[in-house]
């Protein structure tokens, strides 16, 4: 628990140096894979649903995310939207490039929670689980948001500087799910 008080303060301390704002939005960090503005809106129906978030990699090293796991639902997939179609992204549309970002939002690429066990409401948060190809597992919590929100950062490419840290744990390749969530 002490090592997560410390990544917690520390990248409390990253993100206001960033220029961060009041946004309820989740935050997460591990290895040099930053996960920040998750959210998923309040799904429309009981069976599907939607979810963004943004990963910066501040390595020297690429990294790709290879799937996403969550208890909400049975499958969880990463889709991308190319004109009024929505197809499943590839690995190159998953890849994190050395000093870049990976952005999930409307419109474009995100995640696709499907089979849902439960529908989310409104002030709930998910736990989803970021496998990569290289960097251990991260947990997020992703606050569920109400099914029109619009983050701040929505239709810029520019750093998601209004996002701000939600406690979240981090879940190491060799460790069991006994994570303890806030």
């Amino acid at each position: 628990m002490r090592l997560l008080t410390g990544a917690a303060v520390a990248m409390a301390a990253v993100l206001t140096l960033a220029g961060c704002g009041g946004e309820d939005t989740g935050g997460s960090r591990e290895g040099g894979l930053k996960v920040q503005s998750a959210y998923m809106p309040q799904p429309v129906t009981a069976a599907m649903a939607a979810g963004y978030l943004v990963i910066e990699n501040d390595s020297d090293a690429a990294d790709t995310l290879r799937s996403v796991t969550s208890d909400i639902a049975q499958d969880v997939t990463i889709h991308k939207t190319s004109g009024q179609a929505m197809e499943s992204a590839g690995s190159d549309d998953r890849a994190i490039p050395a000093h870049g970002r990976l952005v999930l939002e409307s419109g474009g690429m995100h995640l696709m929670f499907e089979k849902l066990k439960r529908k989310p409401k409104e002030g709930e948060t998910v736990s989803v689980q970021l496998h990569f190809a290289k960097t251990d597992p991260v947990e997020v919590e992703m606050p569920v948001k109400s099914a029109t929100y619009q983050p701040a950062s929505a239709r810029s490419n520019k750093s998601p500087a209004s996002s701000s840290f939600v406690s979240s744990s981090f879940v190491s390749s060799s460790s069991s799910s006994s994570s303890s969530h806030h």
